[in-house]
């Protein structure tokens, strides 16, 4: 090689498709169990360090999961940040505790029934051991704090037996000619001169001790979660979002009209940095649909419209951000307008990508990956289920056309993934060149065999190690390439963890957890 020649390396492909396989379930039906309502799950999220996992329900419940495979081994935090991402590992999660967040109200001055159901579930920084994070309904949203705390039980009664019964001498109950002895205090337990009645004894020193049970604390320690504030009244329509900024002080909740700016510690007041409702609101045009902060600058937030829109505000520039710094939307080709055009074009979720330099947007047919470098169109588009698109009429009669799935990136950024109808979700890799798109279901197998979990007041918990991917649907009510069109089952939700490739998805009030 000649002096000041450079080597120049090849070029790196896209990287391999992943194989994706089952992990664990968690709440899952037996044969011909109805599903209660209110066990539907609702919002999925894992908290920054991928240990733990919430889940919010439709009955007000949030369930919180612990990871179980990286405690009690050599390996500590740091290592497993050193640790390679494409290792794949198999994430075991297991059940920490629940609580009732969210109980079902009614407005009575706008005779409004407010649900109880969990919209959104955000975990904020840890401190002291303690977990945090924020939920909300409707209309209501919720600071909680979970803290290990010890367990306190009921030891024996306060007696020392080896000194109960003082010289050892026991009065005498039978019915000698021995004078019977007094009460210590004159009382009479008994008609006849306060003598003791004749079955009962007691040591020679006098009346023995009162004896109380005693309350100790224990080496046991149990989860324990408390309300620490409640931010309410400061939305007139459903709060659809709520995410937390980098600063760890402030967040951002979102409704159809309007997104308020909250201090985690004060909770009776909010600032109103976001209003989209017109004077007269017969000129209402769109609503937001979704709104997320930028992953590490606390000064920017995204938020997402029903016309398909993605909006970028800076908070420095005004205390109203009644305008915009860019506006990410797609043009629509010409002639391709129908009845449905707005409609599936509607944003049902959006996600920052961890450096926050990309914004993945879930609308009805499709998946869409934005750079906020370049608001000319998205720099990819995935087709989640476009062999619906016939289907559309029907889709508008049951209302599924109105369904919000959400999406989520992994934590490299190399893959998004949402869901779709027969409890279907899809992967797909976004990396230049990647062809990767990996259609999974999460379902049943009878051939699963349960682990026994603890039993849960309300939920009964599964556990199983075999593995279930499919590469498609095998209901009856598919097309010819073998696509279902069962809308009745849907996985809305899904969750990536942040740094390994493992998702957790929710069909009905099952948790599935697959990894690769």
């Amino acid at each position: 090689m000649k002096g000041g020649d450079e080597v120049v390396a090849a070029p790196a492909g896209p990287p391999q498709p992943l194989e994706w396989k089952f992990s664990q379930v968690f709440g899952e039906r037996t044969a011909g169990e109805e599903v209660q309502e209110v066990d539907i799950i609702s919002a999925i999220e894992f908290d920054k360090s991928g240990d733990h996992l919430a889940t919010g329900d439709r009955g007000g419940r949030v369930v919180l999961f612990e990871r179980t495979d990286t405690k009690d081994h050599d390996g500590s935090r740091r290592d497993m940040e050193r640790m390679d991402y494409s290792i794949s590992r198999h994430p075991e999660f297991r059940y920490k505790t629940e609580f009732q967040s969210h109980e079902p109200e009614f407005d009575y001055l706008k005779s409004l029934e407010i649900e109880e159901k969990i919209n959104k579930i955000r975990w904020c920084q840890a401190a002291n051991g303690a977990l945090f994070l924020l939920s909300t309904n409707d209309k209501t949203i919720k600071f909680w704090k979970v803290q290990e705390k010890k367990v306190k039980k009921i030891s024996d009664m306060n007696v020392d037996h080896s000194r109960g019964l003082g010289n050892g001498s026991i009065a005498s109950s039978s019915n000698s000619m021995s004078p019977r002895p007094y009460l210590a205090n004159g009382g009479s337990p008994d008609r006849s001169y306060g003598y003791l009645s004749n079955d009962f004894s007691f040591p020679a020193g006098g009346i023995p001790s009162l004896q109380l049970p005693v309350v100790v604390s224990s080496h046991e320690t149990s989860p324990v979660a408390r309300c620490r504030r409640v931010y309410a009244h400061a939305h007139d329509y459903h709060i659809n979002s709520i995410s937390n900024n980098s600063d760890g002080e402030t967040f951002i909740s979102a409704d159809d009209l309007r997104i308020n700016l909250w201090n985690l510690e004060i909770s009776n007041q909010s600032f109103n940095i976001v209003d989209v409702k017109p004077t007269n609101m017969e000129d209402l045009t769109e609503v937001i649909t979704s709104a997320e902060f930028h992953p590490t600058h606390c000064n920017t937030l995204a938020y997402s419209s029903s016309k398909g829109s993605i909006r970028l505000i800076d908070l420095r520039q005004s205390a109203l951000c009644d305008s915009h710094t860019k506006l990410f939307e797609e043009q629509e080709a010409p002639g391709s307008r129908s009845f449905f055009t707005e409609i599936i074009a509607s944003v049902s979720d959006i996600k920052f990508g961890k450096d926050g330099r990309y914004i993945l947007s879930r609308d009805y047919m499709t998946l869409k990956l934005w750079d906020i470098n370049m608001d000319s169109g998205p720099v990819a588009t995935f087709q989640v289920h476009e062999y619906l698109r016939p289907r559309l009429c029907d889709l508008y009669e049951n209302d599924s056309i109105f369904d919000k799935f959400e999406c989520c990136l992994s934590g490299d950024g190399l893959r998004v993934a949402t869901g779709s109808y027969s409890n279907l979700f899809r992967v797909f890799g976004c990396s230049p060149g990647s062809a990767e798109a990996t259609t999974l279901e999460a379902s049943k197998n009878p051939m699963r065999r349960q682990v026994p979990t603890p039993s849960r007041p309300s939920i009964s918990l599964g556990s199983s190690l075999t593995r279930v991917v499919r590469r498609g649907a095998e209901s009856p009510g598919v097309d010819a390439n073998g696509n279902s069109f069962d809308f009745t089952t849907k996985l809305l939700h899904l969750a990536w963890h942040p740094s390994e490739n493992a998702i957790a998805c929710a069909a009905s009030n099952s948790l599935y957890m697959y990894y690769a």
